[in-house]
């Protein structure tokens, strides 16, 4: 039961991902505070007040800090442009790079009467059981 333990902990999934959320914590951190520090007292300074944390209103005597959902909105848009623009969009030009290009000749075709992919040697469809006429 101990081996099956450590073959699971030990996994490339499970270290990737435990890498990725100490990472992630860590990254969002750094932009809590660029958002806490930077961006929000310009906000704070368009709309008049000292912090954008302070922004609210009272109903009944409970106070609703809006605030605090703007602060947590600009983080959020900030921390997935950086991921978007940063690690997403890279990563997907360098995969469309390594990625071979197609066989010239497909290696499936469509069944007349189901529309399925079927193999290029299929005699019959595997969907609907219907014969196939063979390529020339």
């Amino acid at each position: 039961m101990l081996a099956d333990f450590q073959r699971f902990l030990l996994r490339g999934n499970v270290v990737d991902l435990a890498v990725a959320v100490v990472l992630g914590t860590a990254f969002t951190a750094v932009v809590n505070a660029i958002v806490t520090g930077l961006v929000t007292p310009l906000i704070a300074a368009v709309v008049g007040e000292p912090s954008t944390g302070d922004l609210g209103f009272t109903v009944n005597g409970s106070r609703f800090l809006y605030g605090v959902v703007i602060d947590a909105v600009v983080a959020f848009v900030l921390v997935a442009a950086v991921l978007f623009f940063l690690v997403v969009r890279p990563l997907n030009v360098l995969l469309d790079r390594l990625r071979p290009e197609p066989a010239l000749g497909a290696a499936t075709r469509d069944c007349p009467e189901c529309l399925s992919a079927v193999p290029r040697a299929a005699r019959r469809c595997a969907f609907c059981t219907a014969a196939l006429h063979t390529d020339p």
